[in-house]
């Protein structure tokens, strides 16, 4: 996908973060990368070697100690919080190795929490949830709470809920970590399904190998510098 435009965009990040001996901890140290849009990428690497940091940067929930990330060619370094939290809510949905659901709320209303931010969910919004749902393949657990939804399932409604906004970057975080191997097998098609019919860009951090193999390319995060790995996505 070298002729498409790249969506994410890092230039030269360094993350530092200060210790009590004061010396620092470097965890990034001058990574650069790009992802073109529609992309897939997967972020492997030892724990501690900065992979949810890195996801942190990319979504703006952190911000770099040095250098530029750039979406859809806006540079985000300068950017009040107020802004970062704007583009958040509109242009990326986040998917968590623990799923984060109210469990007081059902499926459905899970799925529509991201866009209550800006008040009253329109009927055009919901009905967009129920088709998430069905297509995330829970379209008969919709009225169902977290607490009778199985570890998979839930995961499920928790990528629903990301895709809520129709973001442009989907950025996944462990997100098969807690599963066994029958829902993570399940979820890892998933995602592999929205990117490829629903053209999000996905960035995706984790342990497992079956995942990154799945994506489009992988790279691999040590000792805070990121290296390409070569693989049959």
């Amino acid at each position: 996908m070298a002729d498409t435009p790249a969506l994410v965009k890092l230039e030269n990040v360094t993350k530092t973060y200060e210790t009590p001996g004061g010396e620092g901890l470097t965890v990034l140290d001058d990574v650069s990368l790009t992802v073109s849009g529609g992309e897939s990428l997967a972020v492997v690497g030892p724990s501690g070697s900065g992979k949810s940091t890195l996801l942190n940067i990319i979504g703006t929930l952190d911000r770099p100690t040095s250098g530029r990330v750039l979406l859809d060619g806006l540079d985000l370094s300068h950017l009040a919080d107020d802004d970062l939290a704007a583009i958040r809510s509109r242009r990326i949905g986040f998917v968590f190795q623990l799923h984060h659901l109210l469990p007081q709320c059902t499926a459905l209303e899970n799925v529509l929490v991201p866009a209550m931010a800006g008040g009253a969910v329109s009927p055009q919004t919901e009905q967009r949830g129920r088709q998430l749902l069905q297509r995330v393949r829970l379209a008969d657990r919709m009225a169902y709470r977290p607490g009778h939804l199985s570890g998979g399932e839930r995961q499920r409604v928790a990528v629903a809920r990301a895709l809520i906004n129709e973001p442009t970057l989907l950025l996944a975080d462990e997100p098969t970590g807690s599963l066994d191997r029958a829902a993570s097998e399940n979820l890892e098609e998933l995602l592999v399904e929205l990117n490829r019919e629903e053209g999000v860009t996905l960035i995706v951090v984790t342990h497992a190998a079956a995942l990154a193999g799945h994506m489009a390319q992988a790279m691999e995060l040590r000792d805070g510098r990121l290296a390409r790995l070569e693989h049959a996505g």
